[in-house]
């Protein structure tokens, strides 16, 4: 058994220290690949991958499919054992029909994080400890913006996945072995985390916005600070959604699941005013489609007004509804203007509103002390000392 640093241009093995090939000279980058090569009892086979962890991973994988006599040496082709990769496909054929506002984010980590690790290998051939080394890996990865470690959202995502993979192959018949997910402590997450801009925040930002070169970008946000509108809700908002007339706006398919029609402001339809129809939608993508994402722009924007690294475009949401809630709202109209599913989902503001609520509790002790005529009402004497 052995593993060959493998030239894309001459096809040719070498070593692992190589650092060019040896036949042609090609520099090796790293984008390298890897040619495992794995010999038994005078047959062989090979696989060329991506990076050395899966080399490694592919060689015992191989391996043990010779031994087990699950791969037919003589041709060089797998015996019809259920990889993770043809429960995926099968998968994704089923998201893309009952997770219509997910599975696009599935398929992106199933083939970022999942595939290159264990998508040839059967089902039977992956195991809690393969999952947790995973998680380690993760977590001492770089991240495509140059973050050390994945973080433990993504992580989390990546584990339920491929614990979804397993649940549905048993639930479709076609496997009936462990789960490896069961025994792999998944990342606790705080989603209750409310993200607010103080007051010279918020200056800031909309100083950059009323500056920024790319309007269709400021208005984007604009949007969010002004609606509270989620950011999948401002992609896919269209022109038939506003009656600017009548200051409303209809929010279809939201995450509650329930499309509802909610007021606007005067400053959310000023700014809806000033932007020019060029598509069906609001704030289109460059083909005139639903816009894709909006990651990027967002972190320019963000640094741009020197707004902490932690706050997401989704804490423009938070920030609407928090100041509101500080401004006296109740949580119930938060709610609504938000459109939450359940009320409950709108405690997290629960604790901005301790100043609103001491408002009203001295302005109860105001009044409660005054005759409708303006004359102090008569006290008794313990309570006197504190009027």
């Amino acid at each position: 058994m052995a593993i060959h640093i493998f030239c894309t241009s001459c096809k040719t093995s070498n070593g692992l220290n190589a650092k060019k090939c040896s036949k042609c000279g090609l520099s090796f980058g790293r984008d390298r690949k890897y040619r495992v090569c794995v010999s038994l009892k005078g047959n062989r086979v090979t696989r060329v991958v991506d990076n050395l962890t899966i080399a490694r991973e592919t060689e015992a994988a191989v391996k043990g499919d010779m031994i087990r006599g699950e791969l037919d040496i003589n041709h060089h082709k797998v015996k019809s054992v259920l990889k993770l990769d043809d429960v995926w496909k099968r998968f994704l054929e089923w998201a893309k029909v009952n997770k219509e506002k997910s599975w696009m984010t599935d398929e992106f980590f199933y083939r970022k994080h999942l595939a290159p690790r264990f998508g040839s290998k059967p089902l039977d051939g992956v195991s809690s400890f393969d999952l947790e080394r995973m998680k380690a890996e993760m977590k001492r990865a770089t991240t495509p913006q140059g973050k050390l470690g994945y973080s433990d959202a993504t992580i989390r995502h990546v584990l339920v996945l491929i614990g979804h993979l397993y649940k549905k192959a048993r639930e479709w018949k076609l496997y009936s072995g462990e789960i490896p997910t069961a025994s792999v402590k998944k990342p606790k997450l705080d989603n209750k985390v409310t993200e607010f801009l103080s007051a010279e925040e918020m200056e800031r930002l909309l100083k950059v916005l009323a500056e920024w070169p790319c309007r269709e970008t400021a208005s984007f946000v604009l949007i969010g600070l002004f609606t509270g509108l989620r950011k999948s809700e401002i992609r896919k908002l269209r022109w038939e959604h506003l009656d600017l007339e009548r200051k409303t706006l209809t929010v279809v398919d939201p995450k509650g699941r329930e499309t509802t029609t909610i007021p606007i402001n005067d400053q959310a339809v000023a700014i809806f005013r000033e932007i020019p129809v060029v598509s069906e939608y609001v704030i289109p993508g460059p083909d005139g489609g639903i816009k894709k994402t909006f990651r990027d722009p967002w972190y320019r924007i963000r640094e741009a007004a020197g707004l902490p690294a932690h706050i997401r475009f989704h804490g423009t949401r938070h920030n609407f509804a928090s100041w509101l809630v500080s401004s006296g709202v109740d949580l119930y109209t938060v709610s609504k203007l938000l459109n939450h599913r359940d009320v409950k989902t709108s405690t997290r503001y629960s604790h901005l509103s301790d100043d609103a609520l001491r408002r009203a509790a001295n302005l109860a002790g105001e009044v409660l002390t005054q005759r409708p005529g303006g004359q102090p009402v008569s006290l008794p004497e313990p309570l006197k000392a504190t009027f």
